[in-house]
């Protein structure tokens, strides 16, 4: 039975539900301040976690399905590439297709429960907040080879996620929670590009467009990664000179380390892929190390944990600051 649930879990990649719950608990932070319905609040994250796991599933059976008719497809080469973890249960045969179909669907379906008791408690913009989520999720395999992954991500983490669960919980829409989104929603699209700069090869072989591979070099799409960069950080000033809330939210500006620090280490990726970052007291966590370093996939995932971590911070700086703005 365990292992079961683990096999379910893996499918589902549940470890990237902290994208969901760090961006979830800043508006969910900021509605309570606004009079919000807390219990509205908790609901909307098990119903927008389940399209997020739903949505993941998805991606890895349509991705699946590509790569299978691909002539060139390689099973052994491919099990044996450690930065490719998508698909993998599915090119073992662990799961079936038809299970993979199945469990997408009932992640979608109780998703879909929760956002009929909002229409009815709520009114009909609930339906239009989850009409355009369900599109993107629905969408994303096909958006993710035509470089519109990042475009995708910022729409779904950024005003339809703010702006969903600030109108389940107080009824209103408000732009200020859509302008507060901007923050965390460029620190998730950063997750995701670093991701597409290591993968700058392997998407080009498999057929993914992407915006990392629309340059020359992985060194030349860094550029993109250092724009976004600053873009998040300056963001924050936007909130203040809104008055969305007060200068407490700049206490985020501490992670810039955090975020110079993963320029660099792409920087050592990029000239030579096989580098593997020197660990620092604030790269914590780095779970399942041992793991990875038997798979020599330590240049990869240290990369990606330091790009997780620094999302991670800064959203529980930015959760911090909107809690001390109100005191």
């Amino acid at each position: 039975m365990l292992n079961k649930f683990a096999v379910i879990l893996e499918c589902s990649r549940v470890y990237s539900l902290p994208m969901t719950l760090l961006s979830w608990i800043v508006i969910f932070t900021y509605s309570i301040h606004k009079s919000g319905n807390v219990w509205y609040g908790l609901i909307a994250l098990v119903g927008i976690s389940l399209a997020h796991l739903g949505t993941n599933i998805l991606d890895d059976y349509f991705d699946y399905k590509s790569l299978i008719k691909r002539v060139d497809f390689d099973k052994k080469e491919y099990i044996q590439n450690t930065q490719k973890t998508k698909c993998r249960y599915l090119v073992l045969g662990i799961v079936k297709e038809s299970q993979m179909l199945t469990l997408a669907g009932i992640y979608f379906f109780i998703a879909g429960l929760i956002g009929l008791f909002f229409i009815i408690k709520c009114g009909v913009v609930v339906l239009y907040f989850m009409f355009c989520g369900g599109i993107i999720g629905l969408l994303y395999s096909f958006l993710s080879k035509i470089r519109l992954s990042e475009i995708a991500v910022a729409l779904t983490y950024g005003p339809i996620l703010f702006g969903g669960v600030n109108f389940v919980m107080t009824k209103t829409l408000s732009w200020e929670a859509f302008l507060l989104s901007l923050p965390t929603m460029i620190m998730t699209v950063i997750l995701l590009y670093i991701h597409t700069v290591m993968d700058y090869e392997y998407d080009l072989k498999e057929g993914h467009f992407t915006i990392a591979n629309s340059f020359d070099s992985q060194l030349d799409s860094l550029i993109v990664l250092k724009i976004l960069l600053i873009l998040s950080y300056v963001s924050l000033f936007v909130i203040c000179i809104f008055d969305i809330s007060d200068w407490q939210v700049l206490i985020s500006l501490l992670t810039i380390p955090l975020g110079v620090d993963l320029y660099k280490s792409m920087v050592d990726f990029s000239t030579d892929s096989n580098s593997i970052p020197r660990k620092k007291w604030f790269h914590f966590p780095m779970e399942n190390m041992e793991v990875i370093e038997k798979m020599n996939a330590e240049s990869f995932m240290i990369r990606i944990y330091q790009s997780r971590n620094l999302m991670i911070y800064f959203s529980i700086f930015l959760t911090l600051g909107l809690l001390l703005a109100t005191i």
